[in-house]
């Protein structure tokens, strides 16, 4: 807990959760910044017409990402197919403008 807040933690244990949800917190936020910057990475190549060859690269890397996401917990694997399904649909219609 911040500084400022209303209540602080007094037992040994609730101060000990309070440090483990910021980690988490931490760790999960930067997990889904990777994701997302991942996607717009590919989205913005596929948009500028990219070299398909550069498209796939960058599709394998988003799927590793999110399939990194899955395992560690950060979003559930029936959102992770869902994801993988989007970005590959708009990269085969980005390979077929090229």
């Amino acid at each position: 807990m911040e500084v400022g807040d209303k209540t602080m933690p007094q037992i040994k244990s609730a101060k000990k959760r309070v440090r483990q949800i910021k980690k988490r917190t931490a760790r999960n936020r930067a997990w889904k910044e990777k994701l997302k910057a991942s996607r717009k990475l590919l989205l913005s190549l596929i948009e500028k017409k990219g070299n398909p060859d550069e498209i796939k690269m960058k599709l394998s890397l988003a799927y590793k990402v999110i399939d990194k996401a899955v395992k560690s917990g950060i979003i559930k694997k029936r959102k992770a197919a869902r994801l993988k399904s989007k970005l590959s649909i708009k990269a085969s219609e980005g390979e077929r403008q090229n």
